[in-house]
């Protein structure tokens, strides 16, 4: 049985970005292979990795998580998740969120929606176009920002001034290892990019924070 010291270690942040205009908290956060999106309350925005700089803004209600799909962006708002048009800002459709306006973080993965609930301490896998509930996972911490990256699913914790990112066994939600934040730097929003990067919202930092994945350990013989 893996122990404490095998599965945690210390965050290692590689790059930070913002605090940004007109952005004074970051919620959720996306990637859509080129810019990192993320929700900042009456706005999402978009920034380029390389520069930092914003490059997008949509006037869109940002209130949580953020996903991409590939075509389009999610975005939690209020009680519901909306599904935009991320070259206009148009939102196309709309489903309930199944936290009721309690939710938090927000990935796509195999065709679906994960969803985090934060008092909750939950992350539920729904059907993009009904809302139905798929699966749910428990964990011992607040939820925040959740995602999915080679396989492996990560999410966020915020309790008092500490957070963690964690990977969990999507079948049932064991911890399988931690990276823990420095004191008093929050996790709110949480995606990859396509390579060793998870991006981390900052909350009411205004930042978000570029963290090194760990790599896959090998299997002990």
């Amino acid at each position: 049985m893996a122990g404490k010291d095998d599965i945690e270690q210390a965050a290692e942040i590689v790059r930070e970005y913002g605090p940004f205009p007109g952005a004074p908290h970051v919620h959720g956060v996306s990637f859509d292979g080129r810019l990192v999106w993320f929700a900042s309350g009456d706005r999402l925005q978009a920034f380029h990795p390389a520069s930092g700089q914003v490059e997008r803004v949509l006037d869109v209600p940002a209130d949580a998580g953020t996903a991409f799909d590939g075509r389009h962006l999610f975005q939690i708002a209020g009680d519901r998740i909306q599904r935009i048009d991320p070259a206009t800002g148009e939102v196309l459709s709309s489903i309930p969120a199944p936290g009721g306006g309690s939710d938090s973080g927000l990935t796509w993965a195999e065709g679906t929606l994960w969803v985090g609930q934060y008092r909750d301490r939950k992350i539920i896998q729904i059907h993009p176009e009904t809302g139905a509930i798929l699966r749910t996972l428990e964990s011992n911490r607040f939820v925040t920002g959740v995602t999915w990256v080679d396989g492996e699913l990560w999410h966020g914790t915020w309790e008092g001034d500490d957070s963690d990112v964690r990977q969990v066994d999507p079948r049932t939600g064991a911890v399988l290892s931690r990276m823990v934040m420095p004191a008093g730097t929050m996790v709110s929003g949480l995606e990859a990019d396509r390579g060793a990067l998870l991006y981390a919202g900052g909350g009411e930092s205004g930042r978000v924070r570029a963290l090194r994945r760990p790599r896959r350990r090998a299997a002990r013989r």
